[in-house]
């Protein structure tokens, strides 16, 4: 019994010396989601919800979490949702963590020069880059998805190979990373990945802490 109370407790105080260090060393990450004209909704938002949520019961210490657009002007979601990027293509901080949202809007936009061309440059620079849903689009054109494996919407495998004949799709996932690069299948499944990413840089503790807090059956 007097065990266990002590391990318990040295559990607690060595979570909250790492806290502590992470904080005053300035670890904390900037996480950007792209979002666009008909985004999917939680495609965005459950990821901005677990790296947020992650923050807030850690004193906001442990991510900076904003969306990212095109242009700065509203964005329509799929089912006509406005939301306002807080940044645009010209101006935002640096992007630890890039999350690329999926939705019927990608198919429109996939072959657009510009968000290419600055989908190309973040990624080469950010720790993880996440695609969520049809979100993989974008890396199939980019060439990202080259021989590696990969999650997507259940209607979205059959296109992402033939845009890349060489990706390989996983369809008994909710999630699959190669390198850096990490895939969710559909829509909630980003959730899902977003808590395996804050489990590799903080902790499962972290991780398991932010579920309990949003009532949340994270799949592993």
């Amino acid at each position: 019994m007097i065990d266990s109370y002590f391990t318990f407790a040295y559990n607690i105080i060595s979570l909250d010396i790492i806290y502590k260090t992470l904080a005053s060393i300035n670890m904390k990450k900037n996480v950007g989601i792209l979002i666009f004209n008909n985004v999917e909704v939680l495609d965005f938002a459950g990821p901005f919800e677990v790296f947020s949520v992650a923050s807030e019961l850690h004193n906001f210490d442990l991510f900076n979490v904003f969306t990212i657009s095109k242009h700065k002007e509203a964005i329509s979601t799929v089912n006509d949702m406005s939301v306002n990027p807080k940044y645009d293509f010209e101006n935002h901080p640096s992007i630890d963590i890039l999350i690329i949202s999926g939705g019927t809007g990608t198919r429109q936009i996939m072959h657009d020069e510009r968000i290419l061309a600055w989908l190309e440059s973040i990624s080469s620079k950010a720790e993880y880059v996440l695609s969520i849903c049809s979100g993989a689009r974008f890396l199939a054109q980019l060439g990202i998805l080259n021989n590696a494996p990969f999650c997507t919407h259940h209607e979205v495998y059959d296109h992402i190979i033939k845009v890349d004949p060489t990706a390989i799709p996983v369809k008994d996932k909710r999630f699959i990373g190669h390198n850096n690069v990490y895939t969710s299948g559909g829509i909630s499944a980003g959730i899902d990945l977003s808590f395996h990413i804050v489990q590799k840089i903080y902790g499962e503790q972290v991780a398991l802490a932010t579920a309990k807090y949003m009532e949340y059956d994270w799949k592993k």
